[in-house]
């Protein structure tokens, strides 16, 4: 039986779930593929650390040593970072290795790139575990896109703070002690910036972006905010006009233009992202014929993520990787529209004026402050922010409808 040849950069919490699907499920990966998987070498960054690996298998500090093993077919890359990560992929392209990625922060922005090198060279790049850890939602927007259209996405991209604010929400604990559990557990690192502010959740809606729409929008016009300004205070306000907070990246496209947010926003009882709990992540996806499509899994962690690395070589080496790069001019309808629904702290207990101007939903009390549940004008409202930029607005998140609406406004190019 002839082997497939595979060379793991990194062996960190990924890299080891790499190595683990591939040992435990090498029967599996052997039947789908006609072909035994052979790891030949691991490259490794701390030599001094100990590490249970196959004493057959090369193991190196080096990255010229991986790319002089004769005959590796597929390059699994697991390090963090922009860089050497580059650098390492560009060289295992340009031998005609194939690629499977989950550095998403070097994805994102180099990821056009690496697939414009890919299909001159003859390669694939597979690049599932970039977004949502075990979620396949990079291979269902492969699928919807056979015939669909995809038009928007909503996501929650980053269990950390998704963790923080189930934590917050249901303990009453503050930020900082829920970054602690947070920490404690594995969920965080460190360093949580990336994390709590939004990067993370960013890199990974520009890769969703690119994967349905083949474009990104201009990365400095994509407004991103973190959760580090919830205070259990706004997370138990929310809670009594029977919401939730989440943090969630949305992107969308309307004819050749393409716009995205990444923010904290409300949800009612009747949205999807509801009751996506702790580490959990979730995309809901819309397409021109089938509707709303949401997908909810773990984000994170050693198998999740080695799974979906270890799928989308199984996709690779069937040949099920598509790079077309056609789109439609589509007309969308709005999620944004003329009217919406916030919650607003202002100071003090008494209504201001403005008020007058919107629906009042429901309000309360708490810590000296003044949450209001309004619904109006998104016109009226901007005009409020501009006259006051004290107040502290959260959005409440529209559904993506579950049937389309479009209008086709001229034919595929």
């Amino acid at each position: 039986m002839s082997e497939l040849h595979v060379a793991l950069l990194g062996f960190g919490t990924v890299g080891q779930g790499v190595y683990e699907a591939l040992d435990t499920h090498r029967e599996r990966i052997k039947d789908i593929t006609g072909k035994e998987v052979r790891i030949r070498a691991i490259l490794i960054k701390d030599p001094s650390k100990e590490r249970e690996i196959d004493p057959s298998i090369k193991v190196t500090t080096d990255f010229d040593e991986i790319l002089e093993e004769e005959g590796i077919d597929v390059l699994f890359e697991a390090i963090v970072g922009e860089e050497p990560g580059y650098t390492y992929l560009t060289k295992a392209i340009e031998r005609g290795i194939h690629v499977v990625t989950a550095n998403k922060a070097m994805f994102a922005s180099k990821g056009e790139d690496f697939l414009k090198r890919a299909r001159e060279r003859g390669v694939a790049v597979g690049f599932e575990a970039t977004t949502a850890g075990g979620l396949p939602i990079i291979g269902a927007i492969r699928q919807l896109l056979n015939v669909n259209e995809i038009t928007h996405i909503q996501g929650i991209l980053n269990g950390t703070s998704n963790f923080i604010l189930s934590q917050m929400r249901k303990e009453g604990l503050s930020f900082e002690r829920a970054l602690s559990i947070a920490q404690e557990k594995g969920y965080a690192e460190a360093d949580p910036t990336s994390d709590v502010g939004g990067q993370d959740a960013f890199y990974k809606l520009m890769i969703l972006s690119r994967a349905a729409f083949h474009g990104q929008p201009d990365w400095g016009a994509v407004p991103k905010k973190g959760i580090t300004d919830l205070t259990s205070d706004w997370l138990q306000a929310a809670e009594s006009f029977s919401l939730r907070f989440k943090h969630v990246g949305s992107i969308q496209r309307d004819g050749e233009s393409i716009s995205g947010v990444v923010e904290p926003v409300l949800v009612k009882e009747s949205h999807p992202f509801y009751g996506v709990e702790n580490v959990e992540n979730v995309v809901s996806v819309k397409g021109s014929l089938v509707g709303r499509v949401t997908l909810s899994g773990p984000g994170a962690g050693k198998l999740p993520t080695g799974s979906a690395m270890v799928e989308d070589f199984l996709s690779l080496i069937e040949g099920r990787y598509a790079s077309s790069e056609t789109r439609a001019r589509i007309g969308v309808e709005s999620l944004s529209g003329r009217d919406g629904e916030w919650v607003v702290r202002t100071s003090g207990e008494a209504l201001p004026e403005w008020v007058d101007r919107f629906d009042l939903l429901d309000r309360i009390t708490l810590s000296g402050h003044l949450y209001l549940f309004i619904r109006g004008s998104e016109e009226e409202w901007n005009a409020v922010k501009q006259a006051d930029e004290k107040l502290q607005p959260y959005p409440i998140l529209k559904e993506l409808p579950l049937e389309s609406r479009l209008k086709r406004e001229a034919s595929v190019r």
